[in-house]
């Protein structure tokens, strides 16, 4: 009997691959993604040997704060970690939290961020941290998650700001899904989510005694992008919906794009546009960040013996990391110099690259930030209604 089941699920796991070999979306994920990722290490090493000076930023210390309290010492940097149940998410979790920042986990699973926490603690008994639940597909969510925090923020003794937002959570799925808003869930997560939740708790990013700063992990995949459509059709999924087949590769493409998109807009409003803001409040720094081709489960819905398969050619190819070497980048960027701001990191080292040309269109920028604004204030209206 229980090998009879064996056998049954062998055979249903080798039809879904055989299924979706079959379809485009494999096809540009196993040709233009492999692409991309080499196109993006191409250009790291041709800076290297043409320019003979490589482009990268050093790392500095986390700034420590002065506590409410007079008696109390000084306390840790605060930073909040989306996506911090595993991989890329947990690992930045571990590093940050060694780096001596108060690490805020932020994660949909509440089991899984009790599990990150005690993973850590087993490392270092004396880490800060704080776990809170939110589903980033789910603005309701973000709310909540929000509310939360500065309740708890306030009856802390530290500053009530936030030193470092790192906008990680992401998803690929292989299967139409909407949100409770009616958005597809792979761009509400992936972009979307972190659109609102940034614009949320920029108050407390601007009211930190010392520079703060947002990182957005964004992907390799962007590249492959050539849309220039940024209206609120399709930043929640409609036009691509139109198509029989889930357009899986496109969606998280672009959604990776989007959240690129966003930063480099986002850098000019608050770098280098406001000069009231340079004058009266310390700046907030941002940086996108691509962490290149990281193991970790991100391509779960995948069928096995297919993301199997991906895991193997890009470990020959050299260019698979595993998310504790991953999360260098993020890293990189989190300690990043303050002059360094609006700046892609990619490779580790402190090292920088160019994103595709498109994703430097400031024209194309301003189109996506005034979309997405509109489906941010519709969702916050929609929350106002439910409350």
């Amino acid at each position: 009997m229980v090998r009879e089941i064996k056998t049954n699920s062998r055979m249903r796991d080798c039809w879904d691959a055989l299924n979706f070999v079959c379809c485009f979306e494999f096809w540009r994920m196993a040709v233009f993604w492999t692409l991309a990722l080499v196109r993006s290490y191409l250009e790291l090493s041709s800076r290297a040997f043409f320019y003979r000076i490589p482009h990268f930023y050093p790392r500095c210390s986390p700034p420590t704060l002065t506590s409410i309290s007079e008696t109390k010492a000084p306390t840790r940097p605060l930073c909040i970690i989306t996506g911090a149940t595993s991989g890329l998410g947990a690992a930045s979790a571990h590093a940050l939290s060694r780096e001596g920042f108060y690490v805020v986990l932020a994660g949909r699973s509440s089991h899984l961020l009790s599990k990150t926490v005690e993973e850590i603690k087993k490392q270092d008994a004396d880490a800060h941290l704080k776990a809170f639940q939110v589903d980033l597909s789910c603005f309701q969510s973000i709310i909540n998650f929000k509310n939360a925090f500065e309740r708890w923020l306030s009856n802390s003794n530290m500053h009530p700001s936030v030193q470092v937002l790192i906008n990680n959570a992401g998803i690929f799925a292989t299967s139409c899904r909407f949100t409770s808003e009616g958005y597809d869930q792979m761009m509400g997560t992936n972009y979307i989510g972190a659109f609102a939740l940034t614009n949320l708790l920029l108050p407390l990013l601007r009211s930190s005694p010392v520079p703060s700063r947002i990182v957005n992990v964004t992907s390799f995949t962007h590249q492959c992008v050539s849309c220039t459509q940024v209206d609120e059709e399709t930043l929640v999924g409609k036009y691509f919906s139109r198509s029989k087949q889930y357009r899986c590769a496109h969606i998280y493409e672009y959604s990776k794009f989007c959240l690129l998109l966003f930063s480099y807009e986002l850098h000019r409003q608050l770098y280098l546009n406001d000069e009231s803001h340079k004058v009266s409040v310390l700046y907030v720094f941002l940086n996108a960040v691509d962490p290149g081709f990281v193991e970790t489960n991100i391509m779960r819905e995948v069928p096995s013996y297919l993301s199997q398969l991906a895991l193997m050619v890009i470990r020959l190819l050299g260019l698979l990391q595993s998310p504790e070497n991953g999360v260098e980048s993020i890293v990189d960027a989190t300690l990043a110099p303050p002059e360094a701001s609006g700046e892609y990191f990619f490779g580790g080292r402190g090292r920088t690259v160019n994103s595709s040309e498109l994703s430097y269109d400031p024209e194309l920028a301003e189109k996506l930030w005034t979309s997405s604004y509109k489906l941010f204030m519709k969702s916050q209206l929609v929350s106002k209604d439910v409350s």
